[in-house]
């Protein structure tokens, strides 16, 4: 396509969007955008296509938000592409997406944060996150950058870059940001970075060895820690072994008073009996009231 057809479905595309038309014509004219355009930065700059298109990503419809998703992501790889880039390279792209800040081959010139480990979210390093002219998206992008930096020393611009891939790979996988299962996934994965407890997994997927498409995925058990896990399995073997031990049989006294000047109930005491000293000591007796709960213990 041509500019002046590409602007021509530009207006289709917004004039069947504010008609409210049927699903259908909308993806078979984002079909034919997808198909039709070769992108470069000078077509989606001089048509704004690449905006356009970007709102359908909101579109109640899972079909037409999912198909204008993909569009606009491999428009804006074929731009990086074209410039020489990685798909993932970084800097905002003309269809009015940003893809994640590119980081240097090195360290050396990175600015370091001067905020304390502990106090450290985005507004405190000054970092900007409005990435995607989307506030619900924009705030994930934060939300997921403050569980990232907390307790870590690294680079507010590593970190925003990571905060950003995966945050894009949560919307490609779960959007759009209306989505209830979008908005709940980027609250757990806050809560599992932020954690104490596990400071593991955040140094993990800042450094790459967890890639976004996967820590999206990662069940509840993955993202637990080695010492949680350990002791997840102790408890679980604990149990197993208190439910297949025999209960103690207690029998009910016929003489035995509820202890409890409230209750002082007859006959409804259980008890039993250990041998909890040496062997020449009386045995220790174990009550219970079945009417009251109360407890107590006697030699």
């Amino acid at each position: 396509m041509d500019s002046k057809e590409v602007l021509e479905k530009s207006k289709a595309l917004q004039k069947a969007t504010a008609a409210q038309e049927f699903p259908e014509t909308i993806i078979r004219i984002l079909n034919e955008l997808k198909v039709g355009i070769k992108a470069d930065e000078d077509l989606l700059r001089s048509t704004k296509i690449g905006v356009v298109v970007n709102k359908s990503k909101q579109h109640q419809n899972p079909q037409v938000a999912r198909l204008a998703s993909e569009i606009v992501k491999k428009w804006r790889d074929d731009v990086q592409k074209a410039k020489g880039g990685s798909p993932s390279s970084g800097k905002k792209s003309p269809n009015g997406t940003v893809s994640p800040v590119p980081s240097s081959a090195s360290s050396n010139g990175k600015t370091k944060s001067s905020v304390p480990p502990a106090e450290r979210d985005w507004k405190m390093d000054k970092v900007v996150i409005a990435k995607t002219n989307q506030a619900t998206r924009d705030g994930c992008i934060g939300l997921i950058y403050n569980g990232l930096c907390h307790m870590s020393t690294a680079a507010p611009s590593d970190i925003l870059q990571k905060a950003t891939a995966i945050e894009s790979a949560g919307f490609d996988k779960l959007g759009p940001e209306s989505n209830a299962g979008y908005s709940s996934r980027m609250r757990t994965l806050y809560m599992n970075l932020k954690n104490k407890s596990n400071p593991k997994l955040r140094e993990r997927v800042l450094s790459g060895e967890i890639p976004p498409e996967r820590f999206i995925v990662m069940t509840n058990d993955e993202l637990k820690s080695a010492e949680r896990k350990l002791e997840d399995e102790k408890l679980m073997k604990e149990n197993l072994k208190d439910a297949q031990m025999p209960s103690v049989e207690r029998s009910i006294s016929s003489s035995l008073e509820c202890s409890n000047p409230k209750c002082k109930g007859l006959k409804t005491v259980a008890y039993t009996q250990a041998q909890t000293r040496s062997a020449d000591e009386p045995m220790t007796t174990f009550c219970e009231c079945t009417k009251c709960g109360k407890r107590w213990k006697f030699s």
